[in-house]
């Protein structure tokens, strides 16, 4: 595990202890699931955003492969 050194105004300071403390937890653990919940979402937009530039220029084999599941019918 890492140790982080992290400067924020005195009043963030202040609202995060406050957070942390009306959620039950120290003000490290509630920095974990801070991050953790950022990097969630970093992932989850990475992997779609890799997934979207794997399809781009498919759009038409997509409306075939549509076509064909419906049995031809537009």
């Amino acid at each position: 595990m890492s140790a982080l050194t992290l400067r924020l105004p005195d009043h963030k300071h202040e609202r995060l202890k406050a957070m942390a403390e009306q959620r039950g937890i120290s003000l490290a653990r509630l920095l974990d699931e801070l991050t953790t919940q950022a990097l969630v979402e970093f992932d989850a937009e990475t992997h779609f955003m890799v997934r979207a530039q794997r399809g781009a220029n498919r759009v038409e084999r997509g409306i075939e492969l549509l076509r064909k599941a419906r049995g031809g019918l537009q």
